[in-house]
């Protein structure tokens, strides 16, 4: 499973350490870079909808709709 955070900076090097000693858990790739990190959780946020829509637990709009009923 992979999980993505969204953690306090304050709190990042305490929460490393603490995944770091833990040796059932790979860290693959940290991503400093705020925009990036935006990036990311917003395409996980969009894989999430299509999944619930392909459940049917959620209605998405069509490509129509976003373009022409803003």
């Amino acid at each position: 499973m992979k999980v993505i955070l969204d953690i306090d900076d304050k709190r990042v090097p305490f929460f490393m350490e603490l995944l770091k000693s833990l040796d059932y858990i790979d860290i693959i790739k940290e991503v400093e870079d705020k925009e990036k990190g935006k990036a990311i959780q917003n395409l996980t946020e969009a894989f999430n909808d299509v999944k619930l829509y392909e459940e049917g637990k959620k209605s998405l709009k069509s490509a129509k709709d976003l373009f022409y009923n803003e």
